[in-house]
């Protein structure tokens, strides 16, 4: 019965997959061969890293626990005369309202991150809604300006957020090169993982109150400017429009 079973199932599959393709070279009409009739859902991806030829990437930091550190940070970029890009979370921004209007009025972008920090993933479509447009709205409240990217918690996405992320607005922003900052590492650990996986149209991560990010931003920032490597927000790395995504998550331009 087995053997009878494992027969059928494969003259099955020839069977369809020999319709698939007469359908598609016949183009018969009213027979959708699409990736739907095949229920084939084409998997979305967020933004990992930009290719670009020109000599330039993004820092960001993000922002869920604590504030200690964050001044600190934004006086040490513009002490290199660069901009980051602070993703912050729904609570981070209740509790520290003040440094979120510093953060902004001293020309740093701001983008989303969750109001609570969960998985995405397991979220309904409404649930995943609430939480990026209440994010949006205490920032627009605190700022007069309607943030543009999204990070999602732990990295966690799949279509639904980002098909929420389109209707809202949002670039889905993911990472290229992790610092791994927040696992305690030394100044020169973390700042030796962002140089040697950065490169044109990288976009980092980093925590805003991780351990040793003060002097691990410094010697990043100092590498990059020897190699004349210049750092933007991640708002002046995207594309906007007339782009495409390759499987590795890298926006390319049309």
């Amino acid at each position: 019965m087995k053997v009878v079973f494992v027969k059928k199932t494969l003259l099955l599959a020839i069977v369809a997959s020999i319709l698939i393709v007469i359908a598609t070279s016949l183009n018969i009409v009213g027979l959708p061969v699409t990736a739907t009739y095949l229920n084939i859902k084409t998997k979305l991806l967020p933004i990992y890293s930009v290719q670009t030829s020109e000599n330039k990437l993004a820092i960001s930091f993000d922002a869920a626990w604590g504030a200690d550190k964050t001044r600190e940070i934004m006086a040490i970029c513009d002490s290199y005369n660069i901009k980051a890009t602070f993703f912050l979370v729904g609570f981070w921004i209740e509790k520290y309202p003040e440094m979120v209007k510093e953060i902004y009025n001293n020309g740093f972008e701001i983008g989303i991150h969750s109001m609570t920090h969960p998985d995405m993933t397991r979220l309904s479509r409404s649930e995943i809604k609430q939480e990026l447009s209440e994010n949006m709205r205490l920032i627009e409240d605190l700022t007069n300006y309607t943030p543009k990217l999204f990070r999602p918690p732990y990295g966690y996405y799949n279509n639904t957020l980002i098909e929420v992320c389109d209707e809202l607005g949002l670039s889905c922003i993911e990472w290229s090169v992790d610092s791994l900052d927040w696992k305690g590492l030394s100044a020169s650990e973390l700042s030796g993982r962002v140089i040697d996986g950065a490169t044109n149209g990288s976009i980092v991560l980093f925590h805003n109150n991780s351990d040793n990010i003060l002097e691990g931003l410094k010697m990043t920032l100092e590498h990059f400017k020897t190699q004349n490597i210049n750092v933007v927000p991640i708002g002046e790395l995207i594309y906007y429009d007339d782009f495409t995504i390759n499987t590795q998550g890298i926006q390319i331009k049309n």
